[in-house]
């Protein structure tokens, strides 16, 4: 029986950033939303544990610290807008990084 379309990671490099948004908070919990998570790490995008929100470097930051990072960031907005918005001055605080996924 041949495995479904979802379950090859190959598939996930293909797929657009909506797609792959909507896999990765309604598919939770399965392989699907660990290979979507995945696939944005690898696309830039870091977890932000305390929003539960991705979140992309928009340009360098503006402060680099061994405790987070400030600058502007574009962020997922996933419970208002289905959306990418702009975030200027945010700190992201190490902590809260999500770093248990792989980017590989």
């Amino acid at each position: 029986r041949p495995k479904p379309l979802f379950d090859n990671p190959q598939v996930f490099d293909k797929l657009d950033m909506d797609t792959l948004f909507f896999i990765f908070y309604f598919q939770t919990g399965t392989l699907q939303q660990y290979l979507a998570a995945r696939e944005l790490k690898k696309q830039g995008w870091r977890f932000h544990k305390k929003y539960l929100t991705w979140f992309q470097r928009h340009e360098e930051p503006v402060e680099t610290g061994h405790q987070g990072e400030r600058g502007t960031y574009v962020y997922f907005d996933y419970e208002t807008g289905w959306c990418q918005r702009i975030k200027t001055d945010f700190t992201f605080d190490y902590f809260y990084l999500e770093d248990e996924v792989p980017a590989q």
